[in-house]
């Protein structure tokens, strides 16, 4: 059960261990863009162009999917990015069902632990499989695997990596359910416990009273989505990629600096970000130095 590329990483890595994967439920087709044009899911378009079953429920408590499920005989479940599912699903294979979460569980639990590791400063991420229970990313941990968090790296670029990390653990695990080896863990979460909500646009608004490195973070958290921002001639500017300068801004806090060829600095608190990859309202995303070349300051 998935929906994103970060899923179809795993669904691939099973298939290549030779596990009968009897169905693949995912979501439901919908249009998008401009012409309105029926999006497949990218765990869908795996599946289809490896004949094998796909489910697109509407509602995951509509009798008809619950039967059809009930009928594939799926002696485990297992989930990675996708919805929350109701009891009645979760509970049906007799191995239970097990979910790929992308972070070091607890800390994390939620619908972007990627990209609020990366904003919070983390140096240390990576990927946890576990039993689903009722309350969401709460269950009894089977195995976890760490990576490192480079200092420039992005929730992008870690993305990936932990895609790839992830595949690898759930095969592990699956294993291990498959000859009753695996050992479960309950989660313990105190006050200190982090999360990871869903993030919205306005969250990716710079505030520049904030210390460089913070912003820094801020940037590398929201790349290449939903993207930190902030404002060039009166238009909104996407950050996808800075440079951290901790040398001490003299400037105001807000302001830039620019030579209008070739670099484009904002002061923060306590330091200065050189934007590198950006994205003004109405253009294109670009190096910098392409943006500043058709602009007049």
């Amino acid at each position: 059960m998935g929906t994103p590329d970060f899923a179809v990483a795993s669904l691939a890595a099973l298939l290549s261990a030779g596990f009968d994967i009897v169905g693949v439920v995912t979501a439901a087709d919908k249009p998008a863009g401009r012409g309105q044009k029926i999006n497949e899911s990218a765990v869908k378009k795996f599946a289809v162009a490896h004949h094998l079953k796909v489910l697109q429920p509407l509602k995951l408590k509509a009798p008809e999917f619950i039967e059809e499920l009930r009928e594939l005989g799926a002696e485990l479940q297992v989930v990675v990015a996708f919805r929350m599912l109701p009891e009645v699903v979760w509970a049906m294979p007799a191995k239970g069902t097990i979910n790929l979460h992308g972070s070091l569980l607890p800390d994390y639990r939620g619908a972007a632990p990627i990209n609020h590791a990366i904003i919070n400063g983390e140096t240390e991420s990576g990927v946890t499989t576990f039993f689903l229970t009722h309350e969401i990313d709460t269950g009894d941990i089977i195995q976890s695997a760490k990576v490192s968090i480079g200092p420039d790296e992005t929730a992008g670029e870690l993305h990936d990596r932990l895609m790839e990390t992830g595949a690898t653990l759930l095969v592990e695990t699956v294993k291990s359910i498959e000859t009753g080896t695996y050992t479960e863990k309950p989660q313990q979460s105190t006050a200190e416990t982090k999360h990871a909500p869903k993030l919205f646009k306005e969250f990716g608004e710079v505030n520049w009273n904030e210390p460089a490195q913070n912003i820094h973070n801020l940037i590398r958290g929201l790349s290449p989505y939903p993207t930190a921002y902030t404002h060039l001639q009166d238009k909104t500017l996407k950050i996808f990629k800075a440079e951290l300068e901790n040398t001490p801004p003299e400037i105001a806090v807000g302001t830039y600096l620019t030579d209008g060829k070739t670099y484009l600095k904002y002061a923060a608190a306590d330091g200065l970000l050189n934007l590198t990859d950006v994205q003004l309202e109405g253009k294109k995303r670009m190096p910098v130095g392409d943006l500043l070349r058709g602009m007049r300051f």
